[in-house]
């Protein structure tokens, strides 16, 4: 056998030497043949052979690999979605994203990327295409529970934890590029949105991960001012590559992700995934007529080949073992998520005390009522769904915590409650309201584009890649039951819950005071109609496969609770921005979440950053001050309650008569009795508007508010002023 390195690896090695990984990609894109090259533009599985696998549990067998070159020892990528976990194999199931943007943790999200990123590569794949960013405009939205909520620079500086933490064992891509916010009509609409909003608004959490140093962004199915995403050039290269610097790939959406073959590649996309589908059977006619040319085509596979250089040194480590996937480490990592991930939104006294956190030692009987309490539910059914070995349900959780009670359950017998020392209402939805639209997509029009057959020769090499798998990923088996596979899902009918579940709450409540509401849900719920029936009511989400053992532990006060809403619930659905999930057009302006409830003069229900505590949590006093091109903000937090607890101090700032936006947060650990100075610095350009007469941020002028506050419009947070100087240079 050789020990002769690859002209890849030699060139991985004079690029860890100090060579510019952009010029060793072309001289190796140089060296291909024209084949070659055009191989890397697409991924490499034949379409009919793969996509009846894709329906029959395939997207969680194998990865999806492109660009391998083997005469050259081009590696390529071998994609595995997200983002609650890797999809392949008996992975862990974290929490759903929203959840997680509830903890508010930076670190801990670090923590995750970096477990994900280990069990990536166990199950062969090098690329993680879970770090999805889309900011939610509406709650509706069927995917809502794969971002982080609806603030851009929330969002972003999540998004850029996760990928951190991914990127030191693989390459994370973020998606979807861009404005990317409605299911059911994913495939056809065409968002409208004025320059300002785009870079305000929908942009600038990208922005933020691509100076992170993710290493591929893949386009979103939506058309964005009449551009097809897939093959948007003011997105993909206006903007990514020329305004932002971006040098690493561009992956397209699956299947129906472009269009045109030709005109995508001089657009700025650089793989189609996950088939050999459009461009395999069409390239060859488009370069022919002249919408695209063999050194677009180059330039393309270069930027693969370079990104692959500059990663070599985190994808050359040694491959971690099949046994890390759920590892105890990775379900403490997830117990602990689902726990940070709770919001308290309501906590009443019964007879003179709040009804949380429970007290072990006085129940002798829980009701536990409603068809979630049962059963597995950890999210959507599309794309981001794991094989999680098992999971705990809600009513499994609360039963291995309280041994000695009487734990009673009934999907829907409110009688149970009577009588108990306590009960729990467990309602929301599952993959059939919300998730990933796997239903009539309104892809019709599009079948022209799928190929009339394979090349046989991808399939040969396709059937000898499965006949040579290591492992036979099975789907789990749980004894609480659940059906495995993509789901229809789509966008959300009601922001309400179901008739039947509104009216188990009710006589749930009506016949045991001491009642608490768990909502599982992937984003906003309107519930006014019912929250001041009940004692409590908590936001517990998707919870992952640890997610019942979490609830308890909150519940029962052993660890507290310190969620924080990541959106706004309104108090009625018409003080959002509109939302057709039918449509095919819509317009996207600068207004949604709490700037539009502020604007329009709406209180929230619930607002952003909002979470009650068990105990009792302060700030006092504000103070900011200018440090050249930043801010630096101060307050102190106290704890004066029986408890410890964790305070989010949220940094809000604005400038002239524009809206107050986040620029900044802390979370803060705080002991019984103690006070901490706590410091949020942000940039002066996260106040910055869009010029559009310059095409370019205008620089921040004028006196800047901040406020420092426990929540978007917190009436007891300070509002200081600070006078803006032109920074030392």
């Amino acid at each position: 056998m050789s020990t002769e390195p690859t002209p890849f690896e030699a060139a991985a090695a004079r690029v860890a030497d100090g060579a510019d990984p952009v010029v060793e990609a072309v001289a190796l894109v140089a060296s291909m043949t024209e084949e070659e090259r055009r191989w890397c533009l697409d991924g490499d599985h034949p379409f009919w052979a793969d996509l009846s696998e894709m329906g029959q549990g395939g997207y969680h067998r194998r990865t999806f690999p492109a660009a391998r070159v083997e005469r050259l020892g081009i590696p390529g990528f071998a994609f595995s979605d997200g983002p609650r976990g890797v999809v392949i194999g008996p992975a862990t199931a974290y929490p759903v994203t929203m959840a997680r943007g509830a903890t508010w943790d930076l670190d801990l999200e670090e923590r995750i990327g970096e477990a994900i990123g280990v069990e990536l590569r166990a199950i062969g794949a090098t690329l993680f295409g879970g770090v999805c960013v889309n900011v939610l405009r509406h709650p509706a939205w069927g995917r809502a529970q794969e971002t982080y909520g609806e603030d851009p620079m929330h969002v972003g500086e999540m998004g850029a934890a996760l990928t951190r933490g991914v990127q030191r064992h693989a390459m994370a891509c973020v998606k979807h590029f861009a404005c990317n916010s409605m299911e059911n009509t994913r495939f056809s609409v065409d968002v409208t949105v004025d320059e300002a909003a785009l870079h305000e608004v929908y942009l600038p959490h990208f922005l933020r991960i691509v100076d992170e140093g993710v290493a591929s962004v893949m386009s979103a199915y939506n058309a964005v001012n009449g551009e097809w995403c897939g093959q948007s050039r003011t997105l993909l290269t206006d903007i990514l590559r020329d305004r932002w610097g971006f040098e690493g790939f561009v992956i397209s959406d699956w299947i129906f992700g472009l269009r045109d073959a030709g005109p995508s590649v001089p657009a700025g996309l650089d793989v189609e995934m996950p088939y050999r589908m459009i461009r395999a059977f069409h390239l060859d006619e488009d370069v022919a007529a002249g919408a695209c040319t063999t050194d677009e085509i180059a330039t393309a596979a270069a930027r693969v080949v370079a990104t692959l250089l500059r990663f070599h040194p985190v994808l050359a480590q040694p491959v971690p073992p099949i046994e890390v996937l759920a590892r105890p480490a990775h379900r403490a990592l997830a117990r602990e998520a689902a726990s940070k991930a709770l919001v308290l939104l309501r906590n009443e006294p019964v007879e003179g005390v709040p009804v949380l956190p429970l007290d072990a030692e006085a129940l002798g009987s829980v009701a536990v009522v409603g068809r979630l309490a049962a059963i597995r539910n950890l999210g959507d059914g599309g794309s981001s769904d794991v094989w999680a070995p098992s999971a705990v349900t809600p009513l499994e959780g609360l039963r291995a915590a309280l041994p000695d009670v009487d734990v009673r359950h009934a999907d829907d017998d409110a009688s149970i409650a009577a009588g108990a020392d306590l009960a729990i209402v467990v309602v929301g939805d599952t993959k059939a309201d919300e998730g990933e639209f796997i239903g009539d997509s309104g892809t019709a029009h599009l079948v022209s584009l799928m190929p009339a057959a394979d090349e046989p020769h991808v399939v040969a090499a396709y059937q000898a890649l499965r006949d040579a798998e290591e492992h036979d990923f099975q789907p789990p088996t749980d004894a609480a039951g659940g059906s495995f596979g993509f789901a229809k899902g789509g966008d959300r009918a009601s922001l309400r819950l179901r008739a039947e579940d509104e009216a188990l709450i009710a006589a749930v409540a009506a016949a045991n005071p001491r009642t608490v509401v768990c909502l599982v849900a992937g984003s906003a719920v309107l519930i006014n109609r019912w929250d001041q029936d009940v004692a409590a009511v908590v936001q517990s989400w998707y919870a992952g496969m640890e997610g019942g053992h979490a609830l308890a532990d909150v519940l029962l006060g052993r660890t507290e609770p310190s969620g924080r809403l990541p959106f706004s619930v309104p108090t009625d659905a018409a003080h959002l921005p509109a939302f057709d999930r039918d449509a095919t057009e819509a317009t996207y302006d600068g207004w949604h979440g709490y700037w539009k409830l502020a604007a329009d003069g709406h209180e929230a229900a619930y607002p952003f950053g909002f979470g009650l505590s068990y105990t009792e949590l302060s700030l006092q006093g504000t103070g900011a001050v200018q440090h050249g091109d930043e801010i630096v903000a101060t307050t102190t937090a106290r704890n004066t309650g029986p408890r410890p607890g964790v305070e989010v101090v949220q940094a809000y700032a604005s400038v002239g008569d524009g809206p107050a936006k986040l620029v900044g947060f802390e979370r803060v650990e705080l002991d019984v009795g103690l006070r901490k100075v706590v410091e949020v610095r942000f940039p002066l350009s996260r106040l910055a508007r869009w010029d559009v007469d310059q095409h370019d941020w205008a620089p921040v002028t004028g006196p800047v508010q901040v406020a420092l506050a426990r929540h978007a419009g917190d009436p007891d947070a300070t509002v200081v002023e600070v006078s803006l100087r032109p920074p030392i240079t």
